[in-house]
């Protein structure tokens, strides 16, 4: 990694944490309010532990770039959460042969940025 990715990485987790300790939900409820917090913290622990050892560049340019649109996301709709892929599963492939494949890649490549490290549901 090199110092630059190193301070843009460093960068973008004091931001995270930043953001979660002065989050509100929106329903002005400080049981949600925590709860929403303790969920931002929980998630960018455990996202950049399980990126920390990424040595590609490409790889790790792609979590930045997840990363940067989950924080925005999250900051315009006041929702941490990530937002759902409106995809069917499967649905508009039979169970079995070429075109279950066909529909398994297309829902690969729809998948949006930042549901990269989100498994398949």
């Amino acid at each position: 990694m090199t110092a630059c990715t190193r301070s843009t990485v460093l960068s973008l987790y004091t931001r995270v944490f930043r953001i979660a300790r002065t989050w509100q939900a929106q329903s002005g409820v400080k049981a949600d309010t925590d709860s929403e917090r303790k969920y931002i913290q929980q998630e960018a622990r455990t996202l950049f532990r399980q990126n920390q050892q990424l040595t590609d560049p490409e790889a790790i340019k792609s979590c930045i770039e997840e990363c940067e649109a989950r924080l925005e996301i999250g900051l315009h709709y006041r929702n941490p959460y990530p937002r759902a892929t409106y995809l069917p599963p499967l649905g508009l492939a039979t169970q079995k042969g070429r075109k279950l494949r066909v529909q398994q890649r297309l829902r690969k490549q729809a998948k949006p940025i930042y549901l990269q490290s989100h498994d398949e549901t």
